[in-house]
């Protein structure tokens, strides 16, 4: 994994079908994103669910219809510049796929919401451990019993992510992650993941399990898989996500989203 190729080059060869794997830890220091695409008639009330719970689902841009390049990234194309799309129908994944190209009409209206991905640069900056990126793996991610607050059909469940710490390392963390509130902020939760409804670390919902080493802790992110989970579940005809892991990596710089 090249860690050094910038956001453009990075999509140029998505886009060319040369990178179909996930992006934690790709393209170092620019900031990923999550994806979701649904219909106008719904774009008000999906919105809504994201100003209603900004920690798992913070916006960085909402795209008119029918548009498919972002002011966060320019001459991209979402419909072809992220590794795997899921396509689901009244709900259901229906395919896996590296283009929407041919989903997309005028009427299709795009999110992207800040992810996770973007602050792991700053913490292995400040020295702490990524164990994903240091395992070749997507980041564990987990659905949670803390609801978030629904808006029209849209509703979800609380998802986050978890990064192995030991306690001095998670302290740290919370003081490097705190400052980028455009990208899920401080950790919602430390240690026992039973408080969070979460029975086995070692099956996350999405993702990969990660070793957890003698003396560490599970540190859990917000997470903006929330946002594709809310998306489906208002069960339109036509909803895109993401794949989990496999985000739009914009031309943003992660110290841009930070607090000032």
């Amino acid at each position: 994994m090249n860690q050094k190729r910038s956001a453009r080059e990075l999509r140029q060869h998505i886009r060319s079908g040369h990178w179909t794997a996930q992006t934690s830890g790709a393209a170092a220091g620019y900031v990923q994103a999550n994806l979701v695409m649904l219909p106008l008639r719904e774009a008000f009330h999906f919105l809504l669910f994201c100003t209603r719970n900004s920690k798992p689902c913070p916006v960085l841009d909402v795209l008119d219809p029918g548009e498919v390049e972002p002011s966060i990234a320019r001459g991209a194309d979402l419909t072809t510049d992220l590794p795997r799309y899921r396509v689901f129908r009244r709900g259901e994944m229906v395919d896996e796929v590296t283009d929407v190209k041919a989903l997309f009409d005028e009427e299709t209206v795009s999110f992207l919401l800040g992810c996770s991905f973007s602050f792991e640069n700053a913490m292995r900056a400040a020295g702490l451990p990524v164990r994903n990126i240091e395992e070749g793996k997507n980041v564990s991610m987990y659905k949670t019993n803390r609801p978030c607050r629904p808006a029209g059909p849209f509703h979800a469940p609380l998802v986050v992510s978890m990064r192995p710490l030991t306690p001095a390392q998670a302290v740290r963390a919370v003081q490097v992650t705190s400052r980028f509130y455009l990208t899920h902020g401080a950790p919602v939760h430390m240690g026992d993941p039973a408080e969070l409804g979460i029975a086995d670390l070692a099956r996350p919902d999405f993702g990969d399990p990660v070793e957890i080493r003698p003396g560490e802790i599970p540190v859990f992110w917000a997470c903006g898989v929330t946002s594709s989970l809310s998306a489906v579940s208002a069960r339109l005809p036509l909803t895109i996500t993401h794949s989990p892991g496999h985000m739009f990596v914009s031309d943003l710089k992660d110290e841009e989203m930070t607090v000032l």
